[in-house]
């Protein structure tokens, strides 16, 4: 029996992180082409609920199927009172004490404002889009908020950032119940990267500058010419003529990571295409990516997405 999810829909809620669920967790399929999750999207009397954009969506249950799911998840809302007052209207509580006890919650974007109100985050790790990070903390201070993750997943309650963030949530939430190799098949058919891991930092204002620019565009795009080459940080600080130290804190500052962690990324990434585009011994793969041996490539392949690399080639090689 397919797992029961109720999405439900709050005005005005934000609609591009509503159509998500039903979107992803409706493309996990079994081996034999069944879908594995149950997918409703609930709302009061079913009612037509207005968007942050112009546009209404009906939902096709009321918030009766609350009380038969086995996963609830709230998309980003701007409802008044959790959303900017810390309160929780009667009606909204009353619609969260259907959910039967033990129900996986997970939020999407501000859908963490509800749960903050509803005081199921209190004393739990959660997430937010990082613009309203501020005022989540104001708001919830019992809630344990880290806005530098694209999301967090409690046990029993889960919470992604903003927008395209609730894509990889949905994931891991597939990747958690059925394995990789579901999650990569769902991902694939959405189109869209089957893993970002929950700890790498939500891109906040972080433009990156142009090759010809001040900074270190320049040495990543060299760097990506040469990635079978043993590079290290003291070789890019000095293809960008800058000492280590400033280096490291302007890379930090326009990429969000260290210049090690980028360099191992981009490594991993091109041993991916490699095995997807290619017919290289998983040795050569390795080597090709600059990560020494497939003993490497595989530790490495399995930290970032879960799976080792014949693996990984027999779920995306291209026909």
């Amino acid at each position: 029996m397919a797992h029961r999810v109720a999405v439900l829909a709050l005005a005005p809620v934000v609609g591009y992180d509503l159509t998500i669920p039903p979107t992803v967790l409706g493309a996990a399929k079994d081996t034999d082409g069944r879908r594995l999750y149950d997918v409703v999207v609930c709302g009061p009397g079913r009612e037509p609920v207005t968007s942050l954009f112009g546009y209404a969506i009906t939902p096709s249950h009321d918030v009766d199927v609350l009380a038969e799911a086995d996963t609830v998840i709230i998309p980003g809302t701007r409802v008044p009172g959790p959303r900017y007052e810390g309160t929780l209207p009667d009606a909204i509580a009353d619609m969260l004490a259907l959910i039967r006890p033990g129900t996986r919650l997970m939020s999407i974007c501000t859908g963490a404002f509800v749960l903050g109100a509803a005081g199921v985050l209190d004393g739990r790790p959660a997430t937010t889009h990082w613009a309203m990070a501020g005022d989540f903390r104001r708001l919830y201070p019992n809630v344990l908020m880290n806005e530098d993750v694209l999301w967090v997943d409690d046990g029993d309650v889960l919470t992604s950032a903003g927008l395209g963030a609730g894509v990889d949530l949905c994931l891991h939430l597939i990747r958690s119940d059925h394995g990789s190799e579901v999650a990569n098949g769902a991902a694939r058919y959405c189109v869209v990267p089957p893993w970002r891991d929950g700890g790498q930092s939500q891109f906040i204002e972080r433009p990156l500058p142009e090759p010809g620019a001040e900074g270190t565009a320049a040495t990543r795009a060299w760097a990506l010419t040469r990635l079978s080459e043993p590079i290290d940080l003291a070789d890019m600080a000095a293809h960008a003529r800058m000492s280590v130290r400033t280096f490291s804190r302007r890379f930090s500052a326009e990429t969000g990571m260290s210049p090690g962690r980028w360099l191992t990324r981009q490594r991993v990434d091109h041993a991916r295409h490699l095995l997807e585009s290619t017919d290289l011994p998983v040795d050569a793969v390795a080597s090709a990516a600059g990560l020494g041996t497939a003993a490497s490539l595989r530790a490495h392949l399995r930290a970032s997405i879960g799976v080792a690399p014949l693996t990984y080639r027999r779920t995306f090689r291209a026909g």
